[in-house]
Formats: C-alpha cells, sequence, structure tokens
C-alpha cells in the first residue's frame, strides 16, 4: 500500500498547502485501486500530481467541515461535466447527512444533489474496496466524526481527522504501520475541549497504542509546525515525521 499526502494544512489552505486530502493505492486483481481520504479545500487541484482524479474508486470523508469535504463540489463538476462524458457513480463514505451537506454546499436541490455522480454511504461497520478494509471509529469533535483504520496487503494506516483526546484515538493508532494524528493544538496553551490534538497527544497515543511511525497533519498555519514535532517526540520515542504534500510512504 501506498501513502501520498495530497494535503495536509489544518483548518484552511496554507501558503505550502491545500487541506486535508490523502491518497491511498494498492495493487488488486491485476490493477491499481485508489481511495481518497478526505477532500478539503484546495485538495482536488494538488490531486492532479499524484493521480488522475478519474481513476479514484471511493472517497472517504471523515467529518463534514469544510477542512475536509468541501472540494467534493469541485470534484462533482469534473465528473458531472468532464468532456468524454459524465463518469460513473462512485461511492462516498461519511457522517449521517453528506449527500444533503453537499448539496447545500453547491446550491443544488437535496434530492437529487449530486447522487448521480456519488453513491453516497453512511459509516457503520467496515467496508470493503478492492483490497481495502476501512474500519470507522467515532472520535470526539463537535459535529460527528470519525476516525479511520485502513488496511491492504497486511498494513494499515491510521488516521485520526479531526478529534479531541479520547480512548478512541487509541483504537485509531492500534499497531497501525503509520499513525496518521491531527496536531492543530499547542500543548503550552489553554485549548478548547473536545476539540482538537496537541503533538503531545498525538505521540502519547502513539506510544500507548503501539504504532510503528507516526505523522503528524492538521497542523494550522499560525502553528510553527517544528513545536507540534518537538511535543510528539517528547511523548514518543518511534520514527515521527511532519506530513508535507507530495510526501510518500510505502508500506
Amino acid at each position: 500500500m501506498r501513502l501520498t499526502i495530497v494535503g495536509c494544512s489544518g483548518s484552511y489552505p496554507g501558503p505550502d498547502s491545500p487541506a486535508s486530502c490523502y491518497l491511498l493505492e494498492a495493487e488488486d486483481g491485476g490493477r491499481t485501486w485508489r481511495v481518497l481520504v478526505d477532500l478539503g479545500n484546495g485538495a482536488l487541484g494538488a490531486l492532479h500530481k499524484y493521480a488522475d482524479p478519474l481513476s479514484i474508486d471511493a472517497v472517504l470523508v471523515s467529518h463534514l467541515h469544510a477542512d475536509h469535504c468541501l472540494d467534493l463540489c469541485g470534484y462533482y463538476v469534473m465528473r458531472k461535466y468532464h468532456p468524454t462524458g459524465a463518469q460513473p457513480r462512485i461511492p462516498v463514505w461519511g457522517p449521517p447527512g453528506t449527500a444533503e451537506r453537499m448539496a447545500r454546499a453547491y446550491d443544488l436541490p437535496v434530492d437529487p444533489g449530486m447522487t448521480a455522480e456519488f453513491d453516497f454511504r453512511e459509516w457503520a461497520d467496515p467496508v470493503t474496496i478492492g483490497p481495502f478494509t476501512v474500519t470507522p471509529v467515532p472520535v470526539t469533535h463537535p459535529v460527528p466524526a470519525f476516525g479511520l483504520r485502513i488496511s491492504a496487503d497486511g498494513v494499515t494506516v491510521g488516521y485520526t481527522g479531526d478529534t479531541g483526546p479520547c480512548a478512541a484515538v487509541d483504537e485509531v493508532a492500534r499497531d497501525a504501520d503509520v499513525f496518521l494524528a491531527e496536531s492543530s493544538f499547542l500543548a503550552a496553551v489553554d485549548n478548547p475541549p473536545d476539540l482538537h490534538l496537541t503533538g503531545t497527544d498525538a505521540g502519547a497515543a502513539a506510544t500507548r497504542a503501539g504504532a510503528k511511525r507516526l505523522v503528524l497533519t492538521h497542523v494550522p498555519p499560525w502553528h510553527d509546525p517544528e513545536i507540534s514535532l518537538a511535543e510528539a517526540r517528547s511523548a514518543y520515542d518511534g520514527p515521527v515525521a511532519l506530513a508535507r504534500p507530495g510526501q510518500t510512504y510505502d508500506l
């Protein structure tokens, strides 16, 4: 399985990166399967550097804040009006209300909304997409939100989405080959509860859960990411890195 960081800026696109988007690829049945984890502001344009957007097999939406889902609007236009013709529907998994949220975002009638382009499905039990098994884990955030455990080829990526500290973060990170953890807050600040993680929170979860590698993502442009990195290293002895656009991990 290959993980490519398409976008990793926290809360809104930054000067060096789109908002959240991660491309996962794995071989099965003689072809490459591709899924997107989140599709935040600015990510669709950047995706062209790493894969043909029309080759995506599914989109996995962690929650419905704009920095994780809003480029589904552009993707809807691309799939509906592409010069080669309307593209086949692909599944979009997300929290309850994803179809309605995206219809409102593009000022479409809720019925049919984007349902001719996307087969919207709600997170519940684990799902299979080609070689990928995806297990949603409810996490703590002001809106319904899910961490995701994505496995293929005998390896697992654990992705927190956006979450405050909670037991579910450890579940997402458990024995993950890559633990992709948001790090929006700084430990030295009096942060609002139940909203985001610090680098220290991410590192501590990686340690408790036995994650093999920690990658920090979703650092807002107003923070120095090196501080988040230092926090994580203070709580985790394994390999730690900051997510960077274009960075790949072959697992």
